[in-house]
C-alpha cells in the first residue's frame, strides 16, 4: 500500500488547511513562503482535489473512481462525491468519536475491531448506508485504547446524520449526509471542473 510520508503539519500548511479537520490538536506557527504568489485556476482546482484526498486519506486512483461513480449518480456530482467520501467506514468511525484521527480509524477497521450490523468489516472504504449500526467488537470494548480515545474525543461534536452511543461504543447512520451537513473546507465544484476538462 502506498504511504504518504510528508509530515502532516507541513502538508496542512501547503494546502492551507487547519490540522483540526484531521483530528490533530497541534498548530503550526510557520507561514508559507510562497503564500503571496497568485495561483492559476488549474492550481486552485488541483489544490482542492489534493485537500479532499488528504483529509479522507484516499489515493489518486480510488478518488478518481469515486468521482466517476458520483458522476453517474443522480443529482450534483460534487455533492455526491462528498457524500460518498463521508460515508466511508473509516470516516464514520472517526466521526462517531471512536478514533482520534482518520488514520487511526483506518487502522481500527483494518485490525478487525469494527462490526457493521453485527458483521465484521475490515475494509476502510466500505460504504455505509442509512440505518447501518456501527460498533466496536465486544472483545475490544474493554481495551485501554478505547478509554484513552474517548477521553480525547468525548467533547467532539457528532454530525447530525449520525447517532453515537459512546458508553457502548456504537453508533447509527441516521441518513446519508447532504452537503450542508459536511463541515469539510473543500470546494467540490473546483474538483468537478478539474475532472470534467
Amino acid at each position: 500500500m502506498a504511504v504518504n510520508r510528508v509530515p502532516v503539519l507541513k502538508r496542512c500548511r501547503s494546502l492551507g488547511l487547519e490540522p483540526a479537520y484531521l483530528g490533530i490538536d497541534k498548530k503550526s506557527n510557520r507561514t508559507l513562503k510562497r503564500s503571496s504568489r497568485k495561483i492559476s485556476d488549474y492550481g486552485l482546482q488541483l489544490r482542492e482535489k489534493q485537500k479532499a484526498k488528504f483529509i479522507y486519506g484516499v489515493l489518486e486512483k480510488p478518488f478518481h473512481n469515486y468521482y466517476e461513480k458520483a458522476d453517474r449518480m443522480k443529482g450534483m456530482t460534487g455533492e455526491n462525491l462528498m457524500a460518498m467520501l463521508e460515508c466511508r467506514l473509516d470516516n464514520v468511525v472517526f466521526r462517531l468519536g471512536f478514533a482520534r484521527t482518520r488514520k487511526e480509524a483506518r487502522q481500527i477497521v483494518d485490525h478487525r475491531h469494527v462490526l457493521v450490523n453485527g458483521k465484521r468489516v475490515q475494509i476502510p472504504s466500505y460504504q455505509v448506508k442509512a440505518g447501518d449500526v456501527i460498533e466496536i467488537k465486544e472483545k475490544c470494548k474493554t481495551m485501554q485504547r478505547y478509554k484513552d480515545i474517548l477521553e480525547v474525543t468525548g467533547s467532539r461534536i457528532v454530525p447530525e446524520w449520525l447517532e453515537s452511543d459512546q458508553e457502548n461504543l456504537s453508533g447509527t447512520v441516521k441518513e446519508i449526509p447532504k452537503r450542508s451537513m459536511i463541515d469539510v473546507p473543500v470546494d467540490e465544484m473546483l474538483i468537478v471542473e478539474l475532472y470534467s476538462k
